[in-house]
């Protein structure tokens, strides 16, 4: 997904009420602020100057207009002069994008030795953007406000992290989910109403028998696997012995019939279940850390949730430094001195994620009572991460994250998985019992590339609840958070 080719549209209100001059200096004024924050770096879409607006007519088309256009993922609205805003009204309720307001002036400071009523009639935004705020607050209309000056790096920055979550909110909309057989048996928090997850947060998981994918791995020709098995050889750290391997080239079999697959299908995210192989030789694990690392959502056991939420966020943080992945919680170092969380999975953890070449290997895995399978081993980088977690509260969907940072691993010479350890904040004693309050499963989706910024903003262009366990979180007020976001999501309802 290239900058060009997602837009965000840069709306001004004002009204015919200064005449014809003002509304020339207005028009002007906004292409400039458009222009300068389209050149920013730190805005992941084209910005896009759009006419000013002085009537609801004009508001409520290209409201309309926004909602229609596939490449519009959102409007930043600023109000430069006074715009009534009952004109606002019909509009608004009809917008489906998301919504930012920033709230600024063209002038960064006062001129006051020139200033006049004509200064005054022009630069209106502290009073014209309350307008706005009012009716954007009595429709209670979920939208980001920034506020400083727009050649201000922190302004544009927070502009930028907006722009990343409409990025993912755009892409969960066309979002289709591949489930290869169904959910780990008896297993809760992978469960969920699909049908409310296409209503909430627009995208679709479609379920297909595993023999649906087998029959598309036994028509990969040998022809395929040969250029695979040479890929791994270019990209992995693997001997002549380990490439000749039978377990690596039905590795590359499976990798190359599910590309097909999910190409076919039109899917960017795909879940497995080692309880449900029939037909296949291995587990995939090596085709889906891949897979992965090509930008595809990947969820364990079944768990649709986390396979979208990973897609998401690897559109979300296109361009970033770091890299993003499923993940679980495997297991606590508890010594008090130095408290750390294994994070790992059998073999599904993506290669975005490596500090350095990742090896490739084929061992015994001791679970789905299948062939040894192909995986690749490594050790993440250094710093910091999150880890977040979209589960289904019943009522409503609950995006959790905790912030943490990645340490150094010792050795595991008998743990063949690639892993990370890290601490999170604000300790482990904290940040876990805050998680299980929470009902956080026990899968993820790890970013080193993302802040919990970028997963706020989403969570409020999707009217999901959002819960943060970082370096300020207090276990007494956490549990009073959750307590009054119980209340608000029963009373808003009613609403």
């Amino acid at each position: 997904m290239k900058k060009e080719s997602i837009e965000l549209w840069f709306i001004t209100g004002s009204q015919h009420l200064y005449g014809e001059e003002t509304l020339r200096k207005v028009a002007d004024n906004s292409k400039a602020i458009a222009a300068a924050l389209d050149k920013s770096d730190l805005i992941a879409a084209k910005v896009v100057f759009k006419p000013v607006l002085t009537t609801a007519s004009a508001i409520t088309t290209i409201c309309m207009e926004a909602n229609n256009n596939p490449a519009c993922a959102g409007l930043i609205a600023w109000m430069h002069t006074f715009s009534p805003a009952k004109m606002w009204i019909a509009g608004l309720k009809r917008l489906t994008r998301p919504l930012l307001h920033l709230h600024t002036q063209y002038n960064r400071d006062i001129p006051w030795n020139e200033i006049d009523m004509d200064f005054m009639n022009l630069n209106q935004s502290a009073h014209g953007d309350r307008e706005f705020g009012y009716i954007c607050s009595r429709l209670r209309m979920e939208r980001k406000v920034v506020v400083g000056h727009w050649q201000d790096r922190e302004v544009v920055r927070s502009i930028g992290v907006w722009s990343r979550a409409a990025l993912g909110a755009l892409e969960s909309r066309s979002l289709r989910v591949a489930r290869f057989g169904d959910n780990m048996r008896d297993v809760a928090v992978t469960e969920g109403n699909k049908v409310s997850a296409q209503i909430r947060l627009d995208y679709e998981v479609q379920g297909y028998g595993i023999g649906d994918l087998a029959d598309a791995v036994k028509k990969v020709t040998e022809k395929q696997i040969t250029a695979l098995v040479k890929q791994y050889g270019d990209e992995y750290k693997a001997s002549a012995k380990i490439l000749a391997a039978p377990a690596i080239k039905e590795a590359a079999r499976i990798e190359s019939g599910m590309r097909v697959f999910l190409e076919k299908g039109g899917f960017k995210a795909f879940t497995t279940n080692f309880e449900d192989l029939h037909g296949m030789v291995q587990l995939p694990g090596l085709a889906v850390q891949r897979l992965m690392a090509d930008g595809y959502g990947f969820g364990a056991e079944g768990d649709w949730k986390t396979a979208a939420l990973v897609r998401i966020m690897k559109v979300m943080a296109q361009g970033l430094k770091g890299g993003t992945s499923f993940m679980e919680d495997y297991t606590y170092h508890l010594d008090p001195k130095n408290t750390a969380i294994l994070g790992a999975h059998m073999l599904e953890v993506c290669p975005s994620i490596a500090a350095g070449k990742p090896t490739l290997e084929v061992h015994p895995l001791g679970i789905g009572g299948k062939d040894d399978p192909a995986r690749l081993v490594f050790r993440t980088g250094l710093g910091d991460a999150l880890a977040a977690s979209m589960v289904q509260m019943g009522d409503r969907f609950r995006l959790i994250v905790n912030t943490m940072k990645v340490v150094e691993c010792p050795p595991m010479p008998k743990l063949p998985v690639a892993s990370v350890l890290w601490k999170p904040s604000p300790d482990l004693k904290t940040a876990a019992m805050a998680w299980i309050y929470a009902g956080g499963a026990h899968h993820t989706s790890f970013s080193q590339a993302l802040s919990a910024e970028h997963l706020a903003d989403f969570a409020d262009m999707t009217g999901t609840e959002f819960v943060l366990i970082d370096d300020n979180c207090e276990i007494g007020q956490f549990r009073k958070e959750l307590r009054w976001n119980d209340l608000y999501y029963t009373l808003n309802k009613g609403l």
